[in-house]
């Protein structure tokens, strides 16, 4: 992961993304960085991409190779992968023009911790 990239995931325990089981209130940076979390993640597009991802044999893919599978616009994907990666979901890698993605593990934490 990139130090750009991680930069973007707050330091936060899992404990701290439950939202009932602490039996305190969220404070207000939790309760942004898992509402932009929830944001990121509240569109079908959005869903498929992290999907993909996430199942990809080799661990990432490349930008080239996720336009046909959702029938979108490339600038439209790239829109989607942008809001993903600021959410710290995805990290992503430029090689010569291409961009490659891989998914985040500690995303993924924060979003199972949450309804975990």
């Amino acid at each position: 992961m990139s130090a750009t990239s991680a930069a973007r995931l707050p330091a936060a325990g899992a404990d701290r993304a439950r939202l009932s089981q602490a039996g305190e209130p969220l404070d207000r940076q939790e309760a942004e960085r898992l509402a932009k979390l929830l944001k990121a993640v509240a569109d079908p597009a959005r869903l498929r991409l992290l999907s993909i991802i996430h199942s990809a044999p080799e661990g990432e893919v490349c930008v080239c190779d996720l336009v046909e599978p959702l029938g979108l616009t490339q600038p439209t994907v790239s829109h989607h992968l942008k809001v993903l990666t600021d959410a710290g979901l995805l990290t992503r890698e430029r090689r010569g023009t291409w961009a490659y993605y891989r998914s985040v593990p500690e995303g993924w934490s924060s979003l199972g911790a949450l309804f975990g």
